[in-house]
């Protein structure tokens, strides 16, 4: 009797594991006429009588050895019953995902929760550790400095389903990191495939840009896969996405295409998002509004197409595809990055080349024209073209360095970027001086607290004059464009800096070319590089450089303890 209830328990629970996501009231009748009639016979026959429920003679259920169940509703059932048995269960296996947990996950846990307020049966993590500690309570409060029995027993302390799916995320985020290290440095023969995703893996920038918070409520991590087959698959889609402005500051997805790697289509969508849009970015996204008329597809939608599109273990392919999963707000293991793959020859890897540039030197063809608008399937068939252009070994050596056809108006502009909200665009013209006038630019990354504008002057030679004459330091953006670093002062008595940068790259004065370059014109003239370039002239830029380290770090001081004030402040006017 004991064994057969143990059973018909371990039933029900794989019962509810397998249509959590699905319609139970299609499954959840029939698998239940395989259980032990006489065990769970008293049980459903109170369900029928709660239920008042007559037997149906259209049933279509196979319940001639279990008549009881035509008084059953499915729906009711599983309320009344699998549901505390469907907690139970998940609090179980996250009871097992946390103990096999290294302490790295559970401190990483700990962390989130502290950063999201979450509280369980014994509070916070701090008033946890007052009651579980009697001696150092929460004066120890460094999560890394617990031991993994005092992470256990806090994180046991949460009990709400919604808190154990938060737990169960992080943790899967954290195994296919693992995945994808462990695939890395497998000894096994590395496709061609693998070796991009190796290539992307590995960039100096993938650290940051594909750190993703993905323990957030509407995020979704992909599943790797625990079978080898699934793990080394070669199967790979592209996709690109255009997003929007929200009113909140931050981007929505408004539109998405992915291709296969026939460049057949497999999802072409106009999205809806859930918040008001403030900026459609029409010049750049080519999306409009009249283009959402009547259009339902939401965000949820598409990540369902795309979980079922990602599901045998794909490689996901796109051009600065970053940016498109933090608009997808997907969490995916295997991916290729044509900005990481391909590189510029005697430059920095933090300089990227643009799609554009990628598609003139590698395909040979323009994506689109300057100035036009992006389009979501020529972008997504682009990187799908270059990936393959690299795997059949067509291009595989360093990009040539393209040169910029700006036009003589854009070089009468100064680009100037990172400017705080609570800084009046008029107020620009006390810090740059000449006689320019002011274009408000797009926010394209919708970050909310920082703008940026173009200051417009009569000529080139008026906007190079303006720039050599703004006092701040000066140092090359990613793409090689000079820029300074100017400190401001706001009204707010907080230190800030904004960035004036020029349209175009140029290299007026030799002593700013490249160390490499440096390097070879010497070897190449036979020039000594000591009477080139003398070491007092290098200790002097050392030097410069540590002052200006000083300076900035002097800003970052002063402003913490402005900080500091502005909350004694808040703290006495609030009577705290």
């Amino acid at each position: 009797m004991l064994t057969s209830v143990s059973h018909s328990l371990v039933l029900l629970q794989y019962l509810v594991h397998e249509v959590q996501f699905h319609s139970y009231e299609q499954h959840t009748a029939t698998v239940i006429t395989t259980l032990p009639s006489p065990l769970l016979k008293p049980f459903f026959h109170g369900a029928a009588l709660h239920a008042n429920r007559r037997p149906d003679a259209n049933t279509n259920i196979a319940t001639h050895n279990y008549p009881w169940l035509l008084f059953l509703r499915p729906s009711l059932s599983f309320d009344l019953f699998l549901s505390p048995l469907f907690s139970f269960r998940i609090a179980g296996v996250m009871e097992a995902k946390l103990a096999a947990a290294g302490k790295e996950i559970l401190v990483e846990i700990v962390k989130l929760v502290q950063k999201c307020g979450m509280r369980g049966d014994k509070g916070g993590w701090k008033e946890f550790l007052n009651l579980y500690d009697e001696k150092f309570g929460a004066s120890l409060s460094d999560p890394a400095r617990r031991s993994p029995d005092v992470l256990h027993a806090f994180l046991r302390t949460f009990k709400e389903e919604s808190d154990l799916e938060f737990f169960s995320k992080v943790i899967k985020c954290h195994a296919n990191r693992e995945t994808a290290k462990q695939l890395l440095n497998s000894q096994d023969i590395e496709s061609s495939e693998q070796r991009l995703v190796r290539l992307t893996f590995e960039h100096p920038q993938y650290p940051i840009e594909y750190s993703f918070p993905s323990h957030e409520e509407d995020w979704i991590v992909t599943d790797p896969g625990k079978k080898p087959k699934k793990r080394r698959s070669s199967l790979m889609i592209a996709v690109d996405c255009e997003m929007v402005l929200c009113e909140d500051g931050t981007d929505a997805l408004v539109k998405i295409c992915v291709v296969d790697r026939d460049l057949q289509v497999k999802l072409h969508e106009f999205v809806r998002p859930n918040k008001a849009i403030v900026d459609y970015r029409t010049h750049i996204t080519g999306v409009s509004a009249r283009d959402l008329d009547g259009v339902s597809c939401s965000l949820k939608d598409v990540q369902k197409s795309m979980k079922k599109l990602l599901s045998h273990g794909t490689i996901l392919v796109g051009h600065g595809l970053s940016n498109d999963l933090r608009a997808l707000k997907i969490d995916h293991a295997r991916v290729v990055d044509t900005s990481f793959i391909f590189k510029y020859g005697d430059e920095s890897m933090k300089r990227r080349p643009s799609l554009c540039d990628l598609c003139k030197s590698v395909l040979g063809y323009e994506v689109r024209k300057k100035g036009d608008p992006h389009n979501c399937l020529d972008d997504a068939s682009a990187a799908m073209k270059l990936v393959l252009a690299k795997l059949d070994n067509q291009y595989d050596g360093i990009l040539p360095l393209v040169k910029e056809d700006v036009l003589k108006e854009e070089m009468a502009k100064l680009l100037v970027h990172r400017i705080p909200i609570s800084l009046p665009s008029e107020e620009l013209h006390k810090i740059i001086p000449g006689d320019f006038t002011i274009e408000i630019q797009t926010n394209k990354k919708g970050r909310g607290e920082k703008y940026s504008v173009l200051a417009v002057f009569k000529n080139p030679e008026e906007a190079l004059q303006a720039f050599d004459d703004v006092k701040g330091d000066e140092e090359e953006d990613s793409y090689g464009r000079l820029q300074k670093s100017v400190p401001i002062q706001l009204d707010s008595s907080l230190a800030a800096a904004i960035c004036i940068r020029k349209m175009a790259r140029d290299n007026p004065h030799p002593d700013r070319a490249p160390a490499k370059k440096r390097q070879r014109a010497n070897e190449i003239s036979g020039a000594d590089p000591k009477t080139e370039e003398p070491e007092k002239n290098l200790c002097a830029d050392h030097l410069e450089e540590i002052n200006r380290l000083k300076k900035l770090l002097s800003q970052r001081d002063e402003e913490i303890s402005n900080l500091h004030k502005i909350i004694a402040a808040l703290t006495r006017k609030q009577g705290l």
